[in-house]
């Protein structure tokens, strides 16, 4: 297979390298189909390598906390695109090898196998698989004139085409299944943008969306004839002010050891001036006028720091990494601090390097941030943790995972 892999990437580079310009539009057309049928081609092949590896358990074997944030991390991926990968892969692993085939042969495209591949399983569950068979016939012939969304709309009613005669039961059966589809495709992404910013997208069920709407929209409404803020804005201030309403009550759950809370960090100066901007504890940036704003209303904690970001005081030591000293790993890490690990500071604990049961100390030369996840995989595999040169954590992985035992870093927290 590696071979002829590599023969393919050398086809591929031949073609890259081609002179389009001199191609007819007859055939500007024809490889333009014979790249969308090598790509879906090449996506089964990619779909069946993913199945393999998360059913071998590799990825989590190697410390990462899924196979879809291995993913991300070994392909250079956004989660989002990783999770659909990983599902995809699940999907197809339990669909009639005809589907399999039909995207193996360049005849569907991806979502278009995973349309069928959804709709054959909810027609197996209502009808049986004989009949799932039919559909899987029909439901190919019919990608090859429309796209996923219409092939998705045009499946809820396959079995008027394929079984007729049980149709109105199964229709029934269908909208259970679909509801639990639903329920399994419920999901809400918050991806970091280049400038600091956060983008939200997502899927919410039913019920999920009633409440949000039943608390969004009251807030969203226009103030007056002198709001100018549009439909989008007024939404997003909207959610912000929800999100300062639940903070207030003071009933959520603690995070990582600490009540929920924004955490600010500035320099004294600055602020003192108007003229520092801030960092959040999740490492996006704050403009001045925000750190003023946020200062009228909040506690302030002092800290000193070392001209490289190394926390020098933080007060008193203690037993467990709770306060300073826990915000001072914050400062320091940034989050889980296992490379390849986006998890924030709220969803970590500190794990000490030597452990307090072995007479180790708690203080910031000790202690590293890690998520459930990694914790519980250092201690339970043969890792080594310690601090580089620099103060900042690095990781030495076992000698069975990388005979040379480079050390590795964490560079999803860096803030420089």
């Amino acid at each position: 297979m590696i071979d002829a892999l590599a023969r393919a990437d050398s086809a591929v580079a031949t073609c890259a390298d081609a002179a389009i310009w001199a191609l007819s539009e007859h055939d500007l057309i024809a490889a333009l189909d014979a790249t969308h049928r090598l790509q879906q081609r090449l996506a089964s092949v990619q779909l069946a390598l993913v199945r393999e590896l998360d059913g071998r358990g590799t990825p989590v074997a190697q410390g990462a906390a899924s196979t879809a944030v291995w993913l991300r991390h070994r392909l250079r991926l956004d989660v989002s695109t990783a999770r659909r990968l990983v599902g995809l892969a699940a999907s197809l692993d339990v669909a009639p090898p005809a589907v399999r085939d039909a995207l193996a042969s360049g005849a569907v495209s991806v979502e278009q196998a995973r349309v069928i591949a959804d709709t054959v399983a909810t027609v197996t569950a209502s009808a049986g698989a004989e009949i799932a068979d039919k559909a899987v016939g029909v439901l190919v012939d019919w990608a090859a004139r429309f796209d996923p969304a219409l092939l998705r709309k045009l499946g809820t009613r396959i079995l008027d085409h394929v079984a007729p005669e049980v149709a109105d039961a199964a229709a029934a059966a269908a909208l259970a299944a679909e509801a639990a589809r639903v329920a399994r495709d419920r999901h809400v992404t918050i991806s970091e943008q280049a400038d600091g910013r956060l983008r939200l997208s997502g899927t919410l069920d039913a019920e999920a969306a009633a409440l949000l709407r039943a608390v969004i929209d009251p807030l969203s409404a226009p103030t007056g004839p002198d709001d100018t803020r549009c439909a989008g804005q007024r939404r997003h201030d909207a959610l912000a002010d929800v999100c300062r309403l639940a903070l207030r009550t003071g009933t959520l759950p603690e995070n990582g050891g600490d009540p929920a809370q924004l955490v600010v960090t500035t320099g004294y100066d600055a602020l003192a001036r108007q003229l520092g901007a801030g960092t959040l504890d999740i490492g996006l940036r704050l403009t001045p006028d925000t750190v003023r704003r946020l200062a009228c209303d909040a506690a302030i904690l002092p800290a000193v720091l070392g001209g490289a970001g190394q926390v020098l005081d933080l007060g008193r030591q203690r037993r467990l990494v709770t306060g300073p000293l826990r915000r001072a790993l914050v400062l320091r890490d940034g989050g889980c601090a296992f490379p390849g690990c986006d998890r924030p500071p709220r969803w970590c604990a500190a794990h000490h390097l030597r452990h307090w049961a072995d007479g180790g100390p708690t203080s910031l030369h000790n202690a590293v941030l890690l998520c459930g996840h990694h914790h519980r995989h250092i201690h339970q595999n043969e890792w080594t943790v310690r601090l580089g040169h620099d103060g900042h954590p690095e990781f030495v992985p076992p000698a069975w995972l990388d005979p040379d035992q480079v050390p590795r870093r964490n560079h999803y927290h860096r803030r420089t």
